[in-house]
């Protein structure tokens, strides 16, 4: 008798039910969310890169007071790009002239230059070490070593992200439990870290078996796994676990707005397409007017993570005046598939959804 479908490494080292993971979202990460995701059985995770160290210590306390199950932190190793700090007010205010007829037209104020205040990773870090986070999660490259080998002694689970199978080996390298190898389908950054993220664009199904024969380490497939049979289709090329953000993204227990949710449930999510013009970094969200004035020749993007400040002096106005085609709508090629509101309905749909098919694949394809 073959095991389940659920019985992977994954969901033994992460001491999880179901290895499906939660993508942490970024900023529109939720404690309610991962704490929801955790207590079904699979792992919540938070993004929470932008933050400082005080607000990460106190979600850490806020989803545990709602789960006592393991759940992820998620951090970017590298926080900034060249020029963050040398960017000047001249910069500043060319990249703003293309957004100041829009901000106008929603009635937001035009936004002042003001200094580069710098958060770094390893401040961030040490608050998870200090917490003692079951699960830390990372992209856009690899953690110091002192910093993974008080991982392990802790017990905490380091999972870290690759968009190229030298990445992935990379990971393992340095000491890594799991790697998540994200193909180019998926939503939000592309967490390239070798390599420019536009010569990284490798698709998830190629990526997996790549990834699955170099490594030893259990992967986790990412990029377009919106339902049963795309779990399916990540088991059968060897991942031992998936990450999916868009449809729990979703979800009314998302941080994301409204506006933001109707756009992918309503079908309005496709195409998709990449930009830097967003946060300054290589990033896929749903193909609207701003998108494409971004992406427009000759506009100037700042460098991450000024653009992305930038660019909330839009994001605020332009939510109060409901115009979603203002907004930076972050989201993945498979959205079209997202339909569920409830989080706890999305992830019945997944398990049962994968157990039948599972059951008629006889489990060839998963040894």
């Amino acid at each position: 008798m073959g095991k389940a479908w659920n019985q992977t490494r994954v969901a033994e080292i992460l001491g999880i039910e179901y290895p499906i993971i939660q993508g942490p979202l970024g900023g529109f990460s939720s404690q309610r969310l991962a704490a929801a995701v955790s207590n079904f059985g699979g792992l919540g995770s938070f993004g929470a890169h932008g933050l400082e160290r005080g607000a990460i210590s106190d979600i850490i306390a806020e989803i545990r007071s709602l789960t006592v199950k393991p759940f992820a932190m998620n951090l970017w190793v590298s926080m900034e790009d060249d020029g963050a700090r040398t960017s000047d007010a001249a910069a500043f205010q060319r990249a703003a002239s293309h957004l100041a007829p829009y901000i106008s037209e929603v009635g937001g104020s035009q936004p002042s230059h003001s200094p580069y205040k710098p958060i770094r990773f390893e401040a961030q870090a040490r608050i998870l070490l200090d917490a003692k986070v079951p699960a830390f999660s990372f992209i856009y490259g690899i953690p110091p070593a002192e910093i993974l080998e008080e991982a392990k002694r802790q017990g905490m689970v380091t999972l870290g992200t690759a968009t190229t199978v030298d990445e992935a080996t990379a990971l393992e390298q340095a000491g890594v439990d799991i790697v998540v190898a994200s193909g180019f389908e998926a939503g939000g950054h592309r967490g390239s870290f070798q390599q420019s993220s536009e010569d990284s664009l490798t698709g998830t199904i190629s990526l997996v078996p790549q990834t699955v024969d170099a490594v030893s380490i259990p992967v986790v497939a990412a990029g377009g796994i919106a339902d049963a049979r795309g779990i399916i289709a990540a088991l059968a090329l060897g991942a031992e676990g998936v990450q999916m953000g868009t449809v729990f993204l979703a979800t009314e227990d998302s941080g994301a707005h409204p506006l933001h949710r109707e756009a992918i449930l309503t079908g309005k999510a496709r195409p998709t397409a990449l930009t830097r013009g967003f946060t300054g970094r290589l990033a896929r969200g749903i193909k609207n007017n701003l998108l494409d004035v971004m992406n427009q020749p000759g506009t100037e993007i700042l460098p991450y993570p000024l653009q992305r400040a930038l660019m909330r002096n839009l994001a605020i106005p332009a939510q109060k005046a409901g115009r979603a085609d203002l907004l930076a709508l972050w989201a993945g090629q498979s959205a079209s598939l997202a339909h569920e509101i409830d989080v706890n309905e999305l992830l019945k749909s997944l398990v049962t959804g994968v157990a039948a098919r599972y059951k008629n694949c006889a489990g060839e394809g998963f040894k």
